[in-house]
């Protein structure tokens, strides 16, 4: 097939979370098997500052939205890893910023023209894609622009489209001022009616509307976001569409997170051989400035500091909990001030059990997910997660709240049937948390004899879970197929 895969992410070049790894090792996986799949995304200032070596590909092109005219350059350079071409929208007024993502008030017109250029880029290729794959609100306009703007031209006569929501709390809504600059002004009456008699209108829900198919990256978040609790009032248009939607858990880059063989850590170890973790423990607690113990869990930490995330179950039960129980924590992140302040001032009050390292480093994340005994995840929603198969890769029992993608790769541990991943509670509540946490020192007792071949056991069983990729891949194919069937 022939695979068009948009997205405001791709790893290496420009990645704030899950939604740029998902965006280099899906298209990896699919070119893997044989398709024919191009990348778009846009060149970000810091896509140019560090060292990738790009090809230019279109000198110019120009194209008008409203009484804008647009004017962008394509570049391209292969996907670390493979040959996947990954063109870049050159556009220094809109994308030569600090950060991926801006607030001055011209998100809409920087995603517009990414839109608008993937289209005009296949047909300067004479590309017509089987399948374009676009991803969250940024390009989920594609879809209504092929069947509206672009259906002249019969290179997409066959051309179908995947939207994947990987966060439904960002849905790319806008005042109606906004839609000349996005090129929708001729198309307006296919947008949704009440929201712009209200004055405004959505990206993504003109992507839920118009795609040929949806999925979201979890079984669990795609049932969850079709109810009012979690389908940040687009739960009925969900509904409505219930029939192309279904749930694909991601995976993970299984030759970056193995333990046998991670450049990034001290020790190497496996399911197998479990030594080599006890070593990386004794090393990330020096190098945190904490003491080591062998007959004291270590819980870890690695996340943005956000709400989204559940800290403020943190903030009732780890003060109380670390006071009563032994055990020691190591948090790596950065995000909203009132969790930073908390865990600095955890750390302070815990000097011999609590270290806080306010940043993110690559290779202290690896450290942690290689050392710690139990990763603490609390996450309120959580549409897949990968913190959380990290840990099951690199035998650390994940404690979770029941939800999303959470709920789809943590089950609670049984120690007298052996069966389990991890440590589970259902209510998003402080008592629920505590139990959780409770319940995984427990099992874990005193770590030595009984206890610790238990614990040997339920790490085995996570980091034997098929987590990768290549686990995945098939589904992806398959809704391809079935969505474009004579491709």
């Amino acid at each position: 097939m022939k695979i068009l895969f948009v997205s405001a992410e791709v790893a290496p070049f420009a990645k704030t979370g899950g939604l740029g790894d998902v965006s280099a090792a899906l298209p990896r996986q699919l070119h893997g098997l044989g398709h024919d799949v191009r990348v778009v995304v846009p060149m970000y200032a810091r896509v140019l500052g560090r060292g990738h070596v790009f090809t230019e590909v279109v000198p110019e092109m120009a194209f008008a939205l409203g009484d804008l005219t647009v004017r962008v350059a394509i570049f391209s350079a292969p996907l670390p890893g493979s040959e996947v071409p990954v063109y870049f929208v050159r556009c220094p007024s809109l994308y030569d910023r600090a950060n991926i993502y801006d607030t001055g008030g011209d998100e809409h017109l920087r995603f517009a023209v990414l839109n608008w250029a993937a289209l005009k880029l296949c047909q300067y290729l004479q590309f017509g894609p089987d399948i374009i794959h676009v991803n969250d609100w940024q390009t989920a306009l594609i879809p209504l622009l092929l069947r509206t703007l672009f259906a002249w031209d019969k290179l997409f006569a066959r051309t179908r489209t995947v939207l994947t929501i990987h966060n439904l709390g960002h849905q790319g809504t806008f005042d109606t001022g906004a839609l000349a600059r996005c090129g929708l002004a001729p198309v307006a009456d296919r947008l949704h009616q009440e929201h712009l008699r209200e004055g405004r209108f959505g990206f993504l829900l003109t992507g839920i509307l118009y795609a040929n198919a949806i999925t979201t990256v979890s079984p669990t978040y795609a049932r969850e976001i079709q109810t009012s609790e979690h389908g940040v009032g687009l739960d009925g248009f969900l509904r409505g569409r219930a029939d192309v939607l279904r749930g694909i858990l991601n995976g993970i880059d299984e030759d970056e997170w193995n333990p046998a063989a991670d450049a990034l850590i001290p020790h190497a170890f496996s399911a197998d051989d479990l030594d080599g973790k006890e070593g990386c423990k004794a090393e990330l607690l020096a190098s945190a400035g904490l003491p080591y113990r062998a007959d004291v869990p270590l819980v870890g930490v690695v996340s943005r500091l956000a709400w989204q995330k559940g800290f403020d179950l943190c903030e009732a039960v780890l003060p109380v909990m670390l006071e009563r129980r032994r055990f020691q924590l190591v948090v790596l992140g950065t995000g909203e001030g009132r969790y930073e302040d908390f865990f600095r001032h955890l750390a302070r009050a815990f000097p011999r059990q609590v270290a806080y390292l306010p940043a993110f480093s690559e290779k202290y994340a690896h450290a942690i997910e290689a050392a710690a005994d139990m990763f603490l995840m609390p996450s309120r929603y959580e549409p897949c997660g990968l913190n959380q198969m990290y840990s099951l890769r690199y035998g650390t029992a994940p404690i979770v709240h029941r939800t999303g993608g959470l709920a789809d790769t943590v089950w609670n541990f049984d120690p007298g049937t052996g069966r389990g991943t991890g440590f589970v509670f259902d209510h998003f509540d402080a008592a629920g948390l505590a139990w959780a946490l409770g319940r995984a020192l427990d099992v874990w007792g005193n770590g030595a004899g009984v206890e610790r071949e238990r614990w040997r056991h339920l790490q085995r069983n996570g980091m034997r879970l098929p987590l990768g990729w290549s686990h995945r891949i098939g589904e992806y194919v398959a809704l391809y197929r079935l969505v474009a069937p004579d491709a």
